[in-house]
């Protein structure tokens, strides 16, 4: 089992750029097929306009994404021509309210998603709509990348376990890089706060993956930090990782958006990659 067909997305932003070369990278490697979707977003929506709002009002916007993704789509082009893999580019245009039904359109019939942090300064409610698409509508995977980025990740991995459902997932998705890492360290923070029955944290899972020929061990963390998050983040420094995988929104996306979650604050705050499924 391998990711043999990579999704990225091209746009504006400068950290793009950055998961694009570890999507090439990681193709390349595979002998894999990399989808780039080149999105303009019309960011004037129906409904939404001052009382007078002219047609022209809202052609302007649907020109200015049109433009914007075939200006990507040459952008991109110019890039992969001398990346020596196989590829497609696919221009689409998409409200906000449909970016959703375009990104989703592809993601599912990927493996992989490679996108950088959403939530970094470039990032805003588009990059956020983006990530949320691949996750809960086109059910992939995503590989989030830092704004600095060398080899392709997986040397050391750490899997942040709390027994959720979409932890589960998130492991099962990345079991090609669980199978080929050097070394796979199942980090479980207070596990009395998940199941106070539990023992043993993380033998189950521990044993699960050992029948796949992993080299795992297990970690339990004090929660001496405020955030959950933070101890993962000292975790992953001091062992010398260099992926964590971890399930994504294992709260509602608006209590996240609102309150905050240890999604939105990983993404936020780490320098590592991390692999994320819902």
């Amino acid at each position: 089992m391998a990711y043999k067909t990579i999704m990225t997305v091209w746009d504006d932003r400068t950290q793009s750029r950055a998961a694009v070369d570890m999507a090439i990278r990681m193709v390349a490697a595979e002998e894999g097929h990399l989808n780039i979707l080149c999105l303009g977003v019309d960011r004037i929506q129906p409904g939404l306009y001052y009382a007078g709002a002219t047609p022209s009002v809202m052609d302007d916007g649907l020109q200015t994404a049109r433009a914007d993704a075939q200006r990507f789509e040459q952008q991109a082009r110019a890039r992969l021509d001398a990346a020596g893999i196989n590829w497609s580019c696919r221009a689409m245009v998409a409200q906000i309210s449909g970016i959703s039904y375009a990104v989703s359109g592809v993601a599912r019939f990927s493996d992989l998603v490679v996108l950088p942090s959403p939530y970094a300064d470039e990032g805003g409610d588009e990059a956020s709509l983006v990530l949320e698409s691949v996750l809960f509508d086109g059910h992939a995977p995503a590989l989030i990348c830092p704004p600095e980025i060398g080899d392709v990740p997986g040397k050391r991995i750490v899997v942040a376990w709390n027994q959720s459902a979409e932890a589960l997932r998130t492991v099962r998705a990345a079991m090609p890089l669980l199978k080929a890492a050097e070394s796979v360290d199942i980090a479980i923070v207070d596990p009395g706060r998940h199941d106070e029955d539990e023992s043993d944290p993380g033998v189950q899972l521990s044993t699960m993956l050992a029948r796949h020929g992993v080299n795992v061990s297990v970690s339990v963390l004090a929660r001496t930090m405020p955030k959950v998050v933070e101890v993962l983040d000292r975790h992953m420094t001091d062992s010398g990782a260099d992926l964590l995988v971890m399930g994504a929104y294992g709260h509602s996306r608006f209590r996240e958006s609102i309150l905050g979650g240890a999604t939105r604050d990983m993404l936020q705050s780490t320098a590592f990659p991390v692999f994320m499924a819902h």
